[in-house]
């Protein structure tokens, strides 16, 4: 089984959602991890739309990259270009791959238009996880 981490700055958005998507498309193909760089909490907007697609990350926790530097990953995605530029060496042959998706946890307006951007960000990791699996696994 091949180990995945999707890496962004603070674990709250971006990579808490593509973890999910890249498990549901992975299935038994890969254990998926996420992490940050940093840890801000996983964002309740973030929760609110993965639940309007049918999957629960409310049980999600933020964490540290430092906490996976002992495994041997086969894939490291970056969903930021923050987290690109602050990856840590990761002694392994693990293949990089980078997309950097708008941060909706910066999403400014209404609520609905803050909700809209999230939806917009949570389609385009859904489309690219699922992508990433057809194409690597």
């Amino acid at each position: 089984m091949k180990k995945i981490l999707v890496l962004c700055t603070g674990n709250s958005c971006r990579s808490q959602i593509a973890e999910d998507y890249l498990r549901k498309f992975a299935s038994e193909k890969a254990t998926v991890y996420s992490a940050g760089v940093e840890t801000h909490g996983v964002n309740p907007k973030a929760i609110s739309i993965m639940a309007e697609d049918g999957i629960d990350i409310s049980g999600h926790t933020s964490n540290n990259i430092d906490e996976y530097q002992d495994i041997d990953f086969d894939f490291v995605i970056t969903v930021c270009d923050n987290a690109k530029e602050r990856c840590p060496y990761f002694p392994t042959n693990a293949k990089k791959f980078h997309h950097n998706f708008p941060d909706p946890g910066k999403a400014t307006g209404s609520e609905e238009q803050i909700t809209e951007q999230f939806r917009t960000v949570r389609e385009m990791v859904k489309t690219y996880s699922e992508n990433f699996v057809n194409e690597n696994l």
